[in-house]
Order: structure tokens, then sequence, then C-alpha cells
């Protein structure tokens, strides 16, 4: 037989960009999220969550929250869609070439926060934040938190309106208002950021190891009442709270070439 007539096989196809043929669509009450919802399962259809190549939460970050909570459980990427009020974890609205958007998309990857809650009563209540963690007053009288990082005391007494903890996809939110530092999204690295200190009056808080596990005790909870909140659940009434990350969790978000939360959160440092 010549040897023109033998053919190596042909090469495998490299592989192409991730498909995301199914797509389940959420959407905020805000009356342009649910217009906007009715436009894109028109074009694209609609699924269910757990059959889903890819959930589009549309709205602001409060919907990207909410869709990253129920979504825990699913390994599916959430692709947002701006149509809310604060959207730095969105991607801009655009009815067209969504399939295209999302094959093109660049996929950030977050832990989230664990807080553990005791209150007065006993009761011990569960909740996971994927940007801050925070303790605020109840009443008019400043909070009194003991602070302690892996075990140790750290400040024996914080007077303040409140304290978070903060992760670095939470940064520029709450944290950033209360002017603790914007964080870069892979740093491993928390933020541990007071809420109008009074004493300590110069104390501007503290950047913790990833991994740091942060005890926040509340000093005479019973005339001076604190309140916790893991981004959007409130425990009120509480009497220590554990932070930590929560590290068998990760949430992959996808974000437009060039507008992911890397450069976000570079940007919003020169805004």
């Amino acid at each position: 037989m010549d040897e023109s007539e033998h053919h190596s096989p042909a090469p495998a196809p490299a592989p192409g960009p991730a498909r995301f043929e199914r797509i389940c669509f959420r959407a905020s009450d805000a009356p342009a999220a649910r217009a906007a919802l009715a436009r894109f399962t028109a074009i694209y259809g609609d699924c269910k969550a757990a059959e889903a190549d890819v959930i589009v939460a549309i709205g602001g970050d409060g919907m990207m929250l909410e869709t990253l909570a129920a979504s825990e459980a699913l390994d599916v990427p959430v692709y947002g869609m701006h149509r809310g009020t604060v959207g730095f974890l969105m991607n801009d609205y655009r009815l067209e070439g969504l399939r295209e958007r999302l094959a093109e998309a660049e996929p950030a990857r977050i832990n989230p926060l664990r807080m553990t809650a005791y209150r007065m009563d006993g009761e011990v209540r569960r909740a996971r934040a994927i940007n801050e963690v925070s303790l605020i007053r109840q009443r008019h009288q400043a909070a009194r938190i003991r602070i302690l990082i892996d075990g140790k005391e750290r400040m024996s007494e914080l007077v303040c309106d409140g304290v978070m903890v903060a992760t670095p996809a939470g940064s520029t939110a709450y944290n950033y208002s209360a002017h603790g530092p914007i964080l870069p999204i892979q740093a491993d690295i928390l933020a541990l950021t007071p809420i109008s200190a009074f004493r300590p009056r110069r104390w501007r808080g503290a950047l913790l190891p990833r991994d740091a596990q942060v005890t926040l005790e509340v000093s005479a909870p019973e005339h001076r009442p604190v309140s916790a909140t893991a981004d959007n659940v409130e425990v009120r009434d509480v009497r220590r709270v554990d932070v930590e990350i929560e590290r068998e969790v990760t949430h992959t978000l996808l974000f437009d070439p060039g507008h992911g939360l890397e450069e976000r959160l570079i940007r919003e440092q020169f805004a």
C-alpha cells in the first residue's frame, strides 16, 4: 500500500466557548426588571434553576444577592443584568446577543461569610453573606462590643454605632460607606470596619487574614441591644456573633470582558 494512502486520524476540534443553551431568568419586583424579564423569556425561553446552564438575575445588587443565596446548592454560574438601583455586581442591560455575551463572560469565584448569631433568648441563627456581616445598635445608646480574633481578645471594648466584617466583593458596599478600605477581589483578607466609633476614637478598623475567625461579643445586651445582619438577613437582640469564611460554598459570577469585579474595584477607588 502506498504511503500516501495512510491517513492519520483528524485532530479533535479545540474546545469552543462555553455554551449556555438553558437559561433560568430571575427578576426583582421593580417594573423595569419585570418588563425586561418578559422580553428575555419571549426571546430565549426559560427553565428551572436546577436544569439551567446559567442563571440570569435581572434587577439590582439586592436581586443578585438573593439569587446567589437561592442557588448556592447548584453548580450554576450567575450573570447579572442591571435593571435596578445599585448595580455594582451587575452587567449593563442589553436585550440582544445574550448568549454571545454569556459565552465571552469572565468568571469571578467568591466565598461567602458564615454568620452564627446567638440571641439573648438562647436561639441560635445562621446565615450567609456575600457582602458583609454587620452589627448595629437597636436603640439610642451606643453599642459596646468586645472583639476576639481566633479566640484571642484584640479589643476589650469598642463603643460605636456598630461594626462589620466585609469580604473583598462587599468592600465597596456598606464597608466603603463606613470609610472602610476597598479590597482587591482576589485578596486573601477581610475588612473589620467600625461604624461611627466613639472609643477608641481614632480606630479605623483592621485587615484580617481570610481564614480568621471573628467573634463579636455584645456587652450589656439587655440595656444596649444590638442586631446582626448578614446581607439582608437580620437577627435582633444578639449577645454574640461569630463570623468566618464559608469554605464549602463557592459562587461563580459572570461579567462582560473588561468589566469584571477586579476592574470595578480598581475603578471605584479613582471615582
